[in-house]
């Protein structure tokens, strides 16, 4: 349990500065915008509907508001989480109290683990404050729950992707700004890997639709929970804190 100081640490440094409240309000006020801008034209279209002598054929809450909603917040992800991540071990590096947390007795796991925990439960608060959008609809409207289930789980796995890369950037870098940057560069050639997929050859095609993180998430927003698409952004994760992990220990031994 000796990453749990580095966790209460990280979680403290996240609200003692701005950078949880200006992430958070700044996600909150565009899911807003983009939640109000949704059922607002979904409201309309149901007049319209209504007034319609063929009815409100087609109509769908979940492929009206929810769908649009979560494929607009992951791409609001992708713009804000660098700056989740970029201070984790950068700023760290740039005050010099790196060497002495690795001289520290927990192991770099255990450091890796507390700050990418206390990262996580950040992007995991977050996500449960667009609930309150959520409970606005479930007062106007019968969504199902599947979708709204499959669909935060989808965000909250391809956020774990996102931090996981975003922690590997810091680790290598001391300035922030440039782990920001470089850590948003390197999520939007993920991001839009599956563009190049219809340009080569069928089978490098799959290669870099596989590698797309948004090809992965499309299915979630559709209520479909495949197991390949949950394994991606599992091993995603993983292998991006194992390159991190190698960061860790080559810092170590060059002191």
């Amino acid at each position: 349990m000796n990453f749990y100081p580095i966790l209460k640490k990280e979680l403290k440094s996240y609200f003692v500065s701005p950078v949880a409240y200006i992430v958070i309000s700044i996600f909150l006020v565009i899911s807003g915008y983009f939640f109000y801008s949704s059922f607002a034209f979904y409201n309309l279209l149901s007049m319209q509907a209504a007034s319609s002598p063929y009815g409100p054929h087609g109509l769908n809450i979940t492929e009206g508001v929810l769908r649009p909603l979560f494929l607009n917040l992951s791409v609001v992800m992708l713009l804000l989480m660098p700056m989740l991540t970029m201070r984790l071990f950068a700023e760290e590096k740039k005050l010099g109290t790196i060497e002495l947390l690795l001289t520290y007795p927990v192991r770099d796991g255990e450091i890796l683990a507390g700050k990418f925990g206390a990262c996580l439960l950040v992007f995991a608060l977050m996500l449960a404050l667009t609930g309150f959008y959520l409970i606005f609809l479930l007062l106007y409207s019968e969504p199902e729950y599947g979708p709204i289930l499959s669909c935060y789980l989808g965000l909250f796995l391809m956020g774990t992707s996102f931090i996981s890369l975003g922690i590997l950037t810091s680790s290598l870098t001391e300035n922030q700004i440039i782990a920001s940057v470089a850590t948003f560069g390197a999520l939007l050639l993920f991001w839009v890997a599956g563009w190049a997929s219809h340009f080569v050859a069928p089978t490098l095609g799959k290669v870099f639709s596989h590698l797309s993180i948004i090809e992965h998430y499309e299915n979630f927003t559709k209520g479909v929970i495949e197991s390949k698409d949950v394994v991606f952004y599992i091993n995603f994760s993983i292998l991006c804190l194992f390159l991190t992990l190698r960061s860790l220990e080559a810092k170590r031994w060059r002191g």
